[in-house]
C-alpha cells in the first residue's frame, strides 16, 4: 500500500503529534508499505524535490510557540503530487493550513483521508489570554475533523467527548510507548549528582514542553509543599518553551536540562523519583507512558493518558481532574514515601510493557486499508 501522512510538525522538533507521526510512519514502512510524509520545511534544512519519503513545503513560524512551524497552503502542490503518484489512503495529524488544504486535496482526487485530533487548540486559547476565540477554534476543529472518512483519537475517554459533541466517525487508536528505549536500567547517578540529587530528598520531575497551557504553577506549588516535609528535594524540568524564562527567574534553585531527545531524554525520565504532569490540556500526553516505561511513579489528573493506562494507587496517584488541592497532596504522599513510590514505579514498568509500538502501527495498517477498501464506518481498530 501507499500511504501519505500530513502533519505540521516532526522530528527534530519534539512534541507529542511530531514523535506520534514520526512512530506511525516508521510503523506502516517496517510492515513494508511505500509512506510519504508531507511537512512544512524546517530552518535548517535545504529545499528538495519531492520524493518517495518526503515532499517538504514552505512553512511560517507559529505565533507565540517559538521553535515550531505551520504550513502554508499548498492544496494544488498537493494535487498535482497525488495525481502523479495516486497514494491508497492519507492521514492528516494537524488543523492548520497545510493540513487543511491535505484534506480538500484527497476529497477532491476522491482519496480515502483519516484526520488525528491531537491538540485542544481551543482549551489553549483561554491559556494564552484569548477566551473569546475558544469557540472560533472548536467550530473550525469540528468543520475540518467532520470533513474526513474517519477521525482518530487516542483514549475512549476522548472518543465519547467528541461523539456527544456531534464528531462524526470517530474511532480510537491507542498509543504505545518505546520500552526499549525508556527503561529504569538507564537511571544515571552521575547525572542525578549533576542536579544536586540527595539521597534525603527525591527528584521530582516534569518533561514536556514550559508553557502556559501545561498548568506549570501547579507542579511548582506541589513541589514547594513537597520540598517542606524533604527539604533536600530538587525540581528538574527537561524541556524548553516560551515561560521557561520567567520560571527560572522565579525559582533559582530549579534544575532546567533544556530539550533532550532520544537516549539523553530516557536517562533523565530514568534518573528521576516522582514524575508529575499537572496539563489538563492534553488529548493524551505521551510522557505519562514514557515515564511509566522508565519506572517512575506518577501524578497526573484523571484525563487522556493518565486515565487510559495509570492505576491510581498502584502506578502512581490519579487525581479528579480540576482537584488542584489533591493533586498537591499525592505528589507531597508520594514524595515523602520512597519505598511505596519505587513499588509504583516498577508496577508502573511492568504495565507499560504491554503497550508494543508494532500492535499501534499494526492497527493503524488495518484502519488504513479498511478505509482505501470503501469501508469508511468499520469499527474501532482497537477496542
Amino acid at each position: 500500500m501507499r500511504y501519505v501522512l500530513v502533519t505540521e510538525t516532526y522530528p527534530p522538533e519534539v512534541n507529542g503529534v511530531a514523535l506520534t507521526v514520526h512512530g506511525l510512519a516508521c510503523g506502516l514502512r517496517v510492515r513494508g508499505h511505500a509512506v510519504c510524509v508531507v511537512r512544512p520545511r524546517q530552518p535548517a534544512e535545504a529545499a528538495r524535490p519531492h520524493d518517495a519519503d518526503e515532499l517538504r513545503l514552505p512553512g511560517a513560524p507559529l505565533p507565540r510557540y517559538p521553535g515550531l512551524r505551520f504550513g502554508l497552503p499548498a492544496a494544488a502542490r498537493l494535487r498535482r503530487a497525488w495525481r502523479a503518484c495516486r497514494p491508497d489512503a492519507v492521514y492528516v495529524a494537524t488543523e492548520g493550513p497545510l493540513g487543511a488544504s491535505a484534506l480538500r486535496a484527497a476529497k477532491a482526487l476522491d482519496i480515502p483521508v483519516a484526520t488525528g485530533f491531537h491538540t485542544r487548540f481551543d482549551r489553549y486559547m483561554r491559556d494564552y489570554g484569548l477566551p473569546w476565540l475558544a469557540p472560533v477554534a472548536w467550530r473550525w476543529m469540528r468543520r475540518f475533523h467532520d470533513g474526513a472518512d474517519a477521525t482518530l483519537v487516542p483514549t475512549a475517554e476522548l472518543a465519547s467527548e467528541l461523539q456527544r459533541a456531534g464528531v462524526r466517525r470517530v474511532l480510537r487508536l491507542p498509543r504505545a510507548v518505546d520500552t526499549a528505549l525508556f527503561d529504569p536500567r538507564r537511571r544515571d547517578e552521575t547525572l542525578r549528582a549533576g542536579w544536586g540529587a540527595r539521597p534525603q530528598g527525591p527528584v521530582v520531575l516534569h518533561v514536556g514542553r514550559i508553557a502556559p497551557e501545561k498548568n506549570l504553577e501547579l507542579a511548582v506549588r506541589a513541589f514547594r509543599a513537597l520540598q517542606r516535609h524533604r527539604p533536600q528535594a530538587r525540581m528538574v524540568w527537561v524541556g524548553d518553551g516560551p515561560a521557561r524564562a520567567r520560571l527560572q527567574r522565579a525559582h533559582p534553585d530549579f534544575v532546567f536540562c533544556g530539550v533532550q531527545r532520544g537516549e539523553a531524554l530516557a536517562r533523565h525520565f530514568a534518573s528521576g523519583d516522582l514524575f508529575v504532569f499537572p496539563s489538563r490540556s492534553e488529548t493524551f500526553g505521551n510522557v505519562t507512558l514514557e515515564a511509566m516505561a522508565s519506572g517512575v511513579a506518577t501524578v497526573a489528573f484523571d484525563t487522556g493518558a493518565a486515565r487510559e493506562h495509570l492505576a491510581d494507587g498502584k502506578h502512581g496517584h490519579v487525581v479528579r481532574d480540576g482537584d488542584e488541592a489533591a493533586f498537591v497532596e499525592a505528589t507531597v504522599a508520594l514524595g515523602c514515601d520512597d519505598a511505596r513510590r519505587e513499588a509504583m514505579g516498577w508496577a508502573a514498568r511492568a504495565a507499560a510493557a504491554a503497550l508494543d509500538p508494532a500492535h499501534v502501527a499494526a492497527a493503524f495498517d488495518r484502519l488504513l486499508q479498511r478505509l482505501a477498501d470503501g469501508r469508511t464506518h468499520a469499527a474501532p481498530a482497537v477496542a
